[in-house]
């Protein structure tokens, strides 16, 4: 049996107690983020006014660059609320609808991601399994998003286009989920506030691209 030296075993334990933090912590301030967010969808929800398309926009792109920026300080740990806020009252106008709809579709979609996202998390974590290949995907999707948001500006979807970009959406934040939670294991992401923004952000949208497959489907039936 080969001899491990003492200081390799020492950074090893290391390693493992710093990964073991950075999750922690990871999953602490990610389950804040997700009340903050249901907290701000429910004062949407019920608010008469809401705010410019303009506003939400720019919180939604520039929070991302403005956390990670600040992702040392106290600065960025706040600004991650602020994130969670603002896509609570992004995703508000769904939500309306599909309450309309069947109330209990939020329910079924909630069950849906919680499931998704345990599984695919723990899948990684038990298996220590290495998804930085997802990372080129992920970059090009990026551009894919944008052509979509910007056309959506422009062109009403039909349902069957609808479906397809859901289901591109759905797959995108599994990926999503995959990569950053390989890159806490596997010791590549050792901070805890872009962890927790990158997962959220990962998690918000495949709740909501689930809620709004689930609406569509229903408003066939």
């Amino acid at each position: 049996m080969p001899l491990i030296a003492a200081s390799q075993v020492i950074r090893t334990r290391e390693q493992a107690i710093e990964v073991n933090s950075v999750l922690r912590n990871t999953y602490i301030l990610l389950a804040l983020m997700i009340a903050v967010c249901a907290g701000a969808t429910v004062v949407a929800v019920h608010m008469p006014f809401r705010p410019p398309f303009l506003v939400l926009l720019i919180g939604i792109i520039g929070l991302p660059f403005a956390i990670q920026a600040t992702a040392r300080s106290a600065i960025g740990l706040l600004l991650s609320f602020v994130y969670a806020a603002f896509l609570g009252f992004w995703g508000a106008p769904l939500v309306v609808l599909v309450l309309q709809i069947n109330p209990m579709l939020i329910t079924q979609a909630l069950g849906i991601t919680a499931a998704t996202f345990v599984g695919l998390s723990m899948y990684t974590i038990i298996r220590r399994a290495d998804f930085s290949w997802l990372g080129q995907f992920l970059f090009v999707s990026v551009f894919a998003i944008i052509g979509i948001f910007i056309l959506s500006l422009f062109v009403r979807f039909g349902e069957p286009i609808q479906i397809v970009i859901s289901a591109f959406f759905i797959i995108f934040a599994s990926a999503l989920i995959l990569f950053q939670t390989s890159q806490i294991v596997l010791g590549g992401e050792r901070n805890y506030i872009v962890a927790a923004t990158t997962l959220f952000a990962g998690l918000w949208i495949l709740f909501m691209y689930i809620l709004q497959l689930l609406a569509i489907f229903s408003g066939r039936e």
